[in-house]
Parts: C-alpha cells; structure tokens; sequence
C-alpha cells in the first residue's frame, strides 16, 4: 500500500484535489471530517469537549462557533482541545487502514500534515497550493470569515512556501479543473512506477 499524504494552507483547494483523488478510486481519509463526526451529537467527542470548554456543546454537538470562542487566540486552550482531538482522529486512521487494507494506493487529507509531524507516516507528500491573492479572495468569501480569524489560522500553519519545499508533489488549484485534474492522474501514475516528483 502507498500512503499519500495531502495537505494544504486554508484556501488553497485542497478538498477539490481530494475529490479527484477519490473520483479515480483512491480511498481517501478526511482528518476534518473524522472530526466533525466525531463531535455531531452522539459523537464520541462530545463529552469530553463539554468537561473541557463549558458550554461549547448542544443538541447539535459541538457549537464550532462557541468553541472556536474559548480557542481563539488562546494556544493553550487549543492545545488542550488538540490532545482530545488528536487521539480519536488517531483511531479513525487505523481504522480506515484497516477497511482498505487491500488498497493499492489511499490518501489522507491532513491540513496540518506538516505541523503534526503526519509526513513521518506517508510515503509521499502532495502540497496543494495556489496564489495568495486567490487564496486570501477563497477565504474571505467563507461565511463568517473575517481577516483577522484568517491571519490566526494562516499563523497557525506552515508557511505555503516552507510546505511546497518539503513536497513530494505540488498540485496547483489557480489553473483550470481540467489542468488540476491532469495533474493528480500524473501523480498517481508517478507513485506507482515508484518516482517522486
């Protein structure tokens, strides 16, 4: 089995690349949607991030605006909620390996790859990237979405230039669909004749 990694800063189109990924049959894992089932009502999560962040739950789940409010700007309030999240999304992953055990290829959409130290478990890393002013315009154009939550999310992340120098690939989204898409089957074909890049 080939592990691809793929990953990301906000914006950039990384969830269209991974669709692509998945259109050609390539199971694909999606950290942030592990996440959000597991904080949906019922989810496993949920006790633990109510103990955690009073308030920040419902009948709905986890409240992600009322979270983010006890997180945002707060590194120590969010690393508490990392050392709940990042152990169930954990299993998830093994659990996902082990329904595609089969799997010539599987890929797992992780937006901070990097930053947790997730490439150390991959063959081959895949940067999804585009201009600035696209990404910033992408962005911006989320409900919700102000400059300054975009600037504490992009400080957050790797910069897109320290990630596209660590990349195995690079896939860019300020093309044409049909241009990105091209360039995920190269990749593909790429990992299985054994060459990066």
């Amino acid at each position: 089995m080939i592990k691809l990694g793929l990953t990301g800063s906000i914006g950039m189109g990384k969830s269209t690349v991974a669709a692509m990924f998945a259109d050609t049959g390539v199971p694909v894992f999606d950290a942030d949607a592990a996440v959000r089932a597991l904080q949906r009502p019922g989810g496993a999560l949920v006790p633990a991030i109510e103990a955690a962040f009073p308030g920040s739950t419902g009948t709905d789940g986890v409240d992600r605006a009322r979270l983010g409010e006890h997180v945002f700007g707060d590194p120590v309030a969010l690393s508490r909620l990392e050392a709940i999240v990042h152990p169930a999304v954990a299993q998830e992953r093994t659990a996902f390996l082990a329904r595609h055990a089969d799997a010539p290829i599987v890929l797992f959409d992780i937006p901070l790859l990097f930053e947790t130290g997730g490439d150390r478990s991959i063959d081959y890393s895949i940067v999804v990237s585009a201009r600035a002013a696209m990404q910033a315009e992408r962005v911006l154009a989320r409900a919700g979405m102000t400059p300054t939550k975009f600037a504490d999310i992009l400080a957050r992340q790797m910069p897109d230039a320290d990630k596209r120098a660590r990349a195995d690939f690079l896939i860019a989204t300020d093309t044409s669909l049909a241009e990105t898409r091209h360039r995920v089957d190269a990749v593909i074909a790429c990992v299985r004749g054994g060459q990066a890049r």
